[in-house]
């Protein structure tokens, strides 16, 4: 149990990655849009990459690569995105002009957050959120 402890102390001083290393940075004619998750799975027992949220976006739209939780009362927590294969995963049917992301939060971090009282939390959609914003086009 000590070690426990001492290891989210650890990870609480040295975070894998904090919000502020991820800002959203697009040019300032940019307009920025959100995504929610249409699928959340939160098994963290089950060891890596089992904590994520399915997220959807149009075609001719990007990311930043990362997500935010914010969960009531607490920091914001980020997470890495990365692109789903073009065949949809059970439970997630998409039209053909939309993108498919899976965005990851880190298993020590999701730990932390259930074990401080904020699972029902975390499974909800709403506190998830992925910026997107139209990919700029270039004329030549």
């Amino acid at each position: 149990m000590l070690g426990l402890i001492g290891f989210f102390l650890l990870s609480d001083r040295y975070p894998v990655a904090t919000c502020e290393q991820w800002k959203y940075s697009t040019g300032s004619t940019s307009e920025k849009y959100y995504a929610y998750p249409v699928k959340i799975v939160v098994k963290p027992w089950r060891g890596q990459h089992h904590v994520y949220g399915n997220f959807i976006l149009p075609k001719g739209y990007k990311n930043n690569g990362f997500f935010t939780i914010t969960l009531p009362g607490q920091k914001t927590y980020c997470g890495a995105i990365r692109p789903i294969a073009d065949i949809s995963p059970p439970g997630l049917d998409t039209q053909p002009k939309n993108s498919r992301f899976r965005g990851y939060l880190n298993t020590r971090v999701a730990l932390w957050i259930i074990i401080q009282g904020h699972f029902n939390d975390l499974k909800n959609p709403q506190n998830w959120k992925l910026a997107y914003f139209e990919k700029r086009k270039y004329k030549f």
